[in-house]
């Protein structure tokens, strides 16, 4: 058996021996040969071939005459470096332009051929020429668009889920959830922007009517108003929402430290992230919101729910994470508020303490929970609707403090009470998407399902095809043997019937021919 050789091996012995071969007699030939098919495999016809042609230089490459010689590339050099080295499908279209205007002024002058052969070049032979010139003008890397966005986002720092450490309360997670049904398609939807702190769990959100930065800037200076301490540093992830020129400069006046998260790493936004699914997704559900009226309903309902997460809503934080091979055991703090946790915290003003001591003593828990469903069902109107409806047009249909106090003890009878989460109601659906194929045989069929009970479906998809192989074919069997298997269940339920029937009848005669019960059961009749 030949050895299995590389072609560069192959290629070098076919060298070696192929000046030999040509040069050796007809015997001398033959032996060659022979230890030369021992060696590669080869067939015969092939080794004499392979060894019998002499090496050839290599011919140039057939092709046509060379157009664009080497006096229109240094003008297309020229051309490109007055364009600001743009690319060639916009220097082809501004070529004529640059040519009239350099020789307007003197700059450029030209013979007619070499202006008449650049103004017919195509912007693919544009960029074949100028290749050379531009991995060299770019430091043989390819240019990017750089861009506002682009410079702002490497101005950012990068902060990961790993940098937190232990901050103080002030450094907020943000974060934009669309709220367009589950559906991404054109227009603008009601967005919610979400702001969560890293150290108390604190969590604001506001209702957008579109994405715009404007309304970003506009939001962060209320909640930074709103919170009870500093606002110290905002995280974000990539968004140009975030990532911009106005939200950048005012976070630089405002002294707000301003970071994002790594692209496509949602794990760095972990604490904004689970509020969005915890909090927003909760109260609000998964329906499309458009317009102002919707968004001035969600604003309502976020108003209200702001105090009830915050002050009676407690929530788990990390205490450690070990690793032990691939198991990640984690231990968690007891669960507080986030009321709680900024009370418990020092960087807290003895005042800012008292004041949101006061403000908890004074709320319901109850009534925000009245105020949320009420605000919940006026959403979730709002998205059946497709388009904002105004609250007064269902005050009518109100539940009293009291009644919904009086039913929070039967609620868990009712499955899911939170308005924006209530299912659809499903349709009956009692008509046939596709023509019956057993329409015109079925009489047939059960006439043989009558005479041979234990026939089987299969048998029977076997003799409609060979009785009419036009209209019936395997295709059809997984549809006959439902049909089938729902024949037979009837005929069973018939059956059962049927004999119940029989029972209860012969029951019946059985009770009125035996004669009435005496009123001392234990006396007998003795015959004399």
């Amino acid at each position: 058996m030949a050895r299995r050789l590389s072609m560069t091996t192959r290629r070098e012995l076919i060298t070696a021996v192929g000046e030999r071969y040509r040069r050796s007699s007809r015997s001398g030939k033959q032996q060659i040969l022979d230890e030369f098919l021992k060696l590669t495999g080869y067939h015969r016809k092939h080794a004499i071939r392979v060894l019998g042609r002499e090496a050839q230089s290599p011919k140039a490459r057939p092709g046509p005459r060379r157009r664009y010689n080497d006096e229109i590339r240094v003008t297309l050099i020229t051309l490109w470096e007055a364009a600001d080295r743009i690319c060639g499908k916009r220097l082809k279209a501004v070529i004529p332009t640059l040519l009239e205007s350099m020789n307007r002024y003197g700059h450029l002058s030209l013979a007619d051929e070499l202006r008449k052969r650049l103004l017919g070049i195509s912007a693919a032979t544009i960029d074949r020429l100028l290749r050379d010139v531009r991995q060299q003008a770019f430091g043989g890397q390819r240019k990017r668009a750089g861009g506002v966005g682009n410079a702002i986002r490497r101005a950012v720092p990068i902060r990961t889920f790993a940098d937190w450490g232990d901050p103080l309360p002030g450094y907020l997670e943000i974060d934009l959830v669309e709220h367009c049904g589950g559906v991404k398609i054109d227009g603008d939807f009601v967005h919610s922007l979400v702001m969560t702190d890293i150290a108390t769990g604190w969590t604001e959100c506001l209702a957008m009517p579109f994405r715009n930065h404007a309304f970003v800037i506009e939001h962060v200076e209320r909640i930074r108003a709103a919170l009870p301490f500093p606002l110290r540093g905002l995280d974000s992830d990539n968004d140009t929402v975030f990532m911009n020129e106005g939200v950048f400069e005012f976070c630089r006046n405002t002294g707000i430290e301003l970071t994002r998260s790594r692209a496509y790493k949602k794990n760095d936004q972990a604490w904004v992230e689970q509020k969005n699914g915890s909090i927003v997704r909760r109260l609000v559900g998964y329906g499309k919101l458009r317009g102002l009226k919707a968004t001035e309903t969600l604003a309502s309902l976020y108003r209200v729910s702001r105090l009830y997460i915050n002050y009676f809503q407690p929530s788990f934080k990390l205490k450690s994470k070990t690793r032990d091979g691939a198991r990640v055991t984690k231990h968690y703090e007891a669960p507080l508020t986030p009321l709680e946790r900024v009370l418990r915290s020092t960087s807290v003003p003895q005042a800012t303490r008292q004041r949101l001591q006061e403000e908890f003593r004074a709320l319901d828990p109850v009534e925000l929970l009245h105020r949320m469903r009420e605000a919940q069902r006026h959403v979730a109107e709002c998205s059946a609707a497709g388009s904002g409806v105004t609250a007064t047009k269902a005050a009518d249909s109100e539940v009293p403090i009291e009644e919904f106090l009086t039913s929070l003890s039967t609620a868990w009878q009712a499955g899911e009470v939170r308005p924006t989460h209530g299912r659809k109601a499903a349709s009956v659906h009692d008509w046939r998407t596709r023509p019956d194929p057993f329409a015109d045989t079925w009489p047939k069929i059960q006439q043989w399902l009558e005479t041979e009970p234990d026939v089987s479906a299969q048998q029977l998809q076997k003799r409609l095809t060979e009785m009419m192989p036009e209209l019936y074919s395997g295709a059809q069997l997984r549809t006959l043997q439902r049909r089938v298997k729902a024949w037979r269940t009837n005929r069973a339920r018939e059956l059962v019937t049927r004999t119940l029937g029989a029972d209860a009848v012969a029951a019946a005669a059985a009770t009125r021919r035996q004669p009435p019960p005496q009123n001392n059961p234990k006396a007998t009749i003795t015959p004399e």
